[in-house]
């Protein structure tokens, strides 16, 4: 039945394959779950995804990734109600957990000039690539799966700007600095010559790739954020959607509107934007608190 659901995501809601995959896994948990209660997840009660939610909790799970498990099993049982596989809904009457409210981890534009220097002054990885990696999903605000997934063909021939398939497959177009620009100039080259060597010429359009002439995956670049956090030495945890927002705040901080601030980021809502103007809030007061006499 999970399967049959995720065949309807992906043919009739035109899923990503990274969201099946993410509902794949929050309900297969699920599925097992119902098992060893030696019942089916279809024909589970309110009281069944209670306690499954409940042995998510008390395996110290974030409260939002529970949120996502919930999220999950209840478009599952819309589903079955909207095939008229189920009558009732066990999820009609479950609130989400609430999760603490906290400011998205971001670098100041001081910080992050040092962190886009790494790649270069360290030499531990790839320094080209690594710069280029690093500046492109700044300077654009991108999300890694769309970091991963951006070839040659959605660049322009000038570097400037680049044409990306977000969540949902909404499109917009972003755009790059010039050292951003350059820091990709300077990496084609290296790319040219490590495909030659793998013997891949002309079988991948990723911009970015790893060692094997291979394009970059997800946890690839994870690793290679986090080998260049370790190195900062900011006293910060510098994951890749921490340069995604430092380029939503510094825009922010800057005067930009926040609702170009939405349309470059992909947002749908502009709640979700609104967030870094907190940002603000908090460096207005980290100044404040260093600059009164009285504070």
């Amino acid at each position: 039945m999970i399967k049959e659901y995720l065949d309807y995501l992906k043919a009739v809601r035109g899923c990503s394959q990274r969201t099946l995959d993410s509902y794949g896994n929050d309900l297969s948990r699920y599925a097992i779950y119902c098992e060893n209660l030696g019942i089916k997840s279809e024909e589970a009660s309110s009281y069944d995804v209670q306690g499954f939610i409940a042995d998510l909790s008390a395996e110290h799970m974030a409260a939002s990734s529970v949120n996502r498990n919930l999220s999950s099993i209840r478009g599952f049982y819309r589903w079955m109600n909207r095939m008229e596989k189920r009558k009732d809904n066990p999820c009609v009457s479950l609130k989400n957990i609430k999760t603490p409210a906290c400011l998205p981890n971001v670098l100041w534009e001081d910080e992050m000039a040092d962190f886009a220097c790494l790649p270069e002054t360290t030499g531990i990885l790839w320094p080209e690539r690594d710069k280029a990696l690093i500046m492109a999903m700044y300077s654009g605000g991108l999300r890694i799966g769309e970091i991963v997934t951006l070839s040659m063909s959605n660049i322009s021939p000038s570097f400037d700007e680049a044409k990306i398939t977000g969540k949902g497959g909404k499109q917009r177009y972003v755009f790059f600095s010039q050292e951003a620009k350059d820091a990709i100039s300077e990496y084609l080259p290296h790319r040219e010559a490590r495909l030659h060597i793998a013997g891949k010429k002309g079988d991948t359009d990723a911009l970015f790739i790893n060692r094997k002439g291979q394009p970059i995956s997800i946890p690839g670049v994870r690793w290679i954020i986090s080998r260049y956090s370790q190195h900062s030495g900011l006293g910060k945890n510098i994951n890749p959607h921490a340069l995604r927002h430092s380029f939503a705040t510094h825009l922010v901080n800057s005067g930009c509107d926040v609702r170009i601030v939405q349309e470059m980021l992909g947002h749908s809502s502009i709640s979700t934007t609104q967030r870094y103007t907190h940002v603000n809030i908090e460096k207005m007061k980290k100044v404040y608190a260093a600059s009164h006499p009285h504070s």
